[in-house]
């Protein structure tokens, strides 16, 4: 009975160092596949003719015929001319190689940053004047209401000078009237003559 906690002891040390191996990370560093190559061109269809030229990859190629795998092509060379040639079909694509629609991506991309930076400019020049303009607002509209204010506090005095004018008036009338009426009460009485 003895022996047996000792087997299941080793066997579970042996588990925990396999587990710990398998674990254990590479050491090896990181890498990605590139999508540039080139391709050779070579006189006839087959790896036993001899190289004409390295064809880089995203160079355009006008195909001429294909068989056996093999295309024959036209390349446009700069001052040297025209430059006829085999290379493999399977290295031709129809469409534009990855990095060279990367490079087109990438050129996109800063024309479409230079024009957001150009409106990004555009708009701020565009607040700060509504800004501007929205502050100049502000002022008139309190001067307009301070003026308003004191135009209604001017008026309010004009009527209460108005109400006062005419009080100071009708007092001055009757007061007018009382003193000619004590007056002529105050003289004698003439006695009228009766027929």
């Amino acid at each position: 009975m003895a022996a047996m906690p000792r087997f299941w002891n080793v066997i579970f040390v042996l588990a925990a160092l396999g587990f710990s191996l398998i674990a254990q990370t590479s050491w090896a560093s990181r890498a990605f596949v590139t999508d540039n190559f080139r391709i050779s061109l070579r006189r006839g269809p087959s790896i036993e003719n001899k190289i004409l030229r390295f064809v880089p990859s995203g160079l355009p190629v006008e195909i001429l015929e294909t068989q056996d795998g093999w295309s024959r092509v036209k390349i446009m060379e700069g001052e040297d001319g025209i430059l006829e040639g085999w290379v493999l079909s399977r290295y031709l694509v129809n469409r534009l190689p990855w990095e060279n629609q990367a490079k087109n991506l990438q050129e996109q991309n800063a024309e479409l940053k230079e024009k957001l930076a150009t409106l990004d400019q555009r708009w701020e020049n565009k607040i700060r004047r509504e800004q501007s303009l929205s502050q100049e607002l502000k002022e008139e509209f309190e001067l307009a209401r301070e003026k308003a204010q004191r135009l209604a506090e001017e008026n309010d005095t004009l009527k209460s000078a108005k109400r006062q004018k005419w009080f100071t008036t009708g007092g001055l009338v009757l007061f007018s009237g009382l003193v000619v009426g004590l007056l002529v009460g105050k003289q004698p009485r003439r006695r009228r003559l009766s027929f």
